[in-house]
């Protein structure tokens, strides 16, 4: 028999929990999959459960949360329809996950393979080149105890020229065909590429980047305003994930 991934320490909202079930924070990172979740809801009336986690007291380190993801990080997803429950960590991997399983008709992700593996090129590029460069941003920023400006310009710098990636695909520079969305023939198809990488993006200016600066993306800048409208993003990003 598999040993328990839940302990006396689980909290019972978490042990207890049926079906899908979210540990999150409403940080880039937690808003992609529960935007994702929240456009599954309205597209086939999935249901999860969710419990919200204060990084800030460091109750992603403990013990019974290091059983779920050995990385410490939100946000997990844990499906209680398997036997054992199966754990998921890393937020792309999570939302890979949802789509193969709960997005029966592919609509967040494509059925053509092309297409489905440009999707995953866009996905792994903010996963790996974007959502890091700007997280060291925002803390060498914000957090850092001493303020050090080869770190900020450093970072600053990669950010904003990963942005200009995401301005080349979007304006059809190359290829002479804008975009509405990263991935998908055409003009693209809203898919978890966009998801993905949409919650680190609109933060622009929290991360502390200018008008001025922005002014090389107006694709982006487009895109941004695009995605915000959709009702489930704004679901996903809103007060039901804010802890009181």
């Amino acid at each position: 028999m598999a040993p328990s991934i839940y302990t006396d320490e689980t909290p019972d909202d978490v042990k207890n929990a049926k079906g899908l079930h979210l540990l999150t924070m409403n940080t880039p990172n937690g808003q992609a999959v529960q935007i994702l979740l929240e456009e599954l809801k309205e597209a086939y009336g999935l249901e999860w459960t969710t419990t919200l986690i204060n990084i800030m007291t460091n109750d992603q380190k403990k013990d019974w949360f290091l059983r779920l993801d050995p990385n410490g990080r939100i946000p997990v997803l844990v499906d209680n329809t398997a036997n054992p429950p199966f754990t998921v960590m890393e937020t792309s991997a999570e939302m890979l996950y949802l789509v193969k399983f709960a997005d029966k008709n592919d609509t967040f992700g494509f059925k053509d393979e092309k297409e489905r593996n440009q999707c995953l090129q866009w996905t792994f590029f903010w996963h790996g080149s974007g959502a890091p460069y700007q997280g060291q941003v925002n803390h060498f920023s914000g957090a850092a105890p001493e303020k050090i400006e080869y770190a900020i310009n450093r970072f600053k710098n990669e950010t904003l020229r990963v942005y200009g990636v995401l301005e080349i695909q979007l304006s059809g520079k190359y290829t002479g065909e804008e975009r509405e969305y990263l991935a998908g023939n055409g003009k693209g198809k809203y898919s978890v590429a966009d998801i993905k990488t949409w919650p680190w993006v609109k933060g622009w200016e929290r991360t502390g980047f200018s008008e001025e600066e922005m002014k090389p993306f107006p694709h982006l800048k487009k895109w941004i305003a695009r995605i915000a409208e959709r009702p489930a993003v704004q679901k996903g990003i809103g007060d039901d994930y804010v802890q009181k």
